[in-house]
């Protein structure tokens, strides 16, 4: 039996794991996809404190890395079930079952799609939703942005270093990004600003080559003539499977306080997958180490 299983290995995550290990404990992190979560997909984290420079992979792998040493277990299976004993919990995914005293759920988020036509079709033929993943390929051409938060405005400044020019898709008339991150971005002279629209629309031939855009005030619809759209409107929730297990929001997010604690005793939640007002690395980390030391009281 391990003394806690944390579900995620973003850095809420492996956060946690690395505070259950050095309290003593046995942390196993289970994890269905790759380890780091999103942040693994950042060009480059300015905000983080102490660090001036890194990577998301690098910061990401850092973490991995110090977890691991600790002597924290990491398995890469999907979690399909928590059964809550009382004292106990089971953690079931297809091929095992994990018993442990305490569980912490660091899901985090995933990207929101548009929800138009066409375009899962156009996933990889010019619909993308990771500007550093797939940026590389769209060098010296036309792309668009369509968000108007952090990743959206990082996206795009990312774009500007080799793309010809890069449309910059808000739906409101001020972008929600933090103002220094603004500042940088649309001081770009390859970026061009289009507010107050929507993307109602994807213009392709086998693939993408124009993005319709409508205007929230006026109505007025324009193509503008693109080869990439990256996606950045937001994110949502991975909390489905445990929706019977402890409370979710109208969002789909665990309801719990800056103390983790959700509503079924011995289960806490860290990271961008519980209700909060700011979503970021370092909020995520203070999240799994809070979260680990509550769990290290009871497990």
């Amino acid at each position: 039996m391990y003394d806690v299983v944390i579900v995620g290995a973003g850095t809420a995550g492996l956060s946690a794991a690395i505070y259950v290990q050095r309290a003593g404990k046995t942390a196993l992190v289970l994890e269905g996809n790759a380890y780091g979560g999103q942040i693994i997909n950042t060009l480059d984290v300015e905000n983080y404190p102490g660090i001036k420079h890194i990577s998301g992979f690098d910061f990401a792998t850092g973490l991995f890395e110090q977890a691991q040493e600790l002597g924290a277990k990491v398995e890469f299976e999907a979690v399909l079930q928590i059964v809550d004993n009382g004292a106990e919990k089971i953690v079931k995914t297809r091929d095992h079952e994990y018993p442990c005293k305490a569980v912490i759920l660091a899901t985090g988020v995933k990207r929101r799609e548009m929800g138009i036509e066409n375009e899962k079709e156009l996933v990889g033929s010019g619909v993308s939703y990771c500007a550093t993943c797939d940026g590389a390929f769209y060098r010296k051409k036309d792309v668009a942005v369509f968000g108007g938060g952090n990743t959206a405005l990082e996206d795009a400044e990312f774009l500007t270093r080799f793309c010809n020019h890069v449309y910059l898709i808000h739906r409101r008339d001020q972008f929600r990004a933090d103002e220094a991150e603004v500042k940088k971005t649309l001081a770009k002279e390859n970026l061009e600003p289009v507010l107050n629209c929507n993307v109602t629309g994807l213009v392709s031939e086998g693939k993408l080559t124009g993005v319709e855009v409508t205007n929230k005030i006026t109505g007025e619809k324009k193509v503008l003539p693109v080869s990439g759209l990256f996606v950045a409107i937001g994110q949502i929730p991975s909390n489905g499977a445990f929706a019977d297990l402890v409370e979710l929001d109208e969002s789909g997010y665990i309801v719990a306080g800056e103390d983790c604690r959700t509503s079924a005793p011995g289960i806490f939640a860290a990271g961008d997958c519980r209700t909060k007002k700011v979503r970021q690395l370092a909020t995520a980390a203070a999240d799994g180490a809070i979260a680990a030391l509550a769990a290290c009281e009871i497990a």
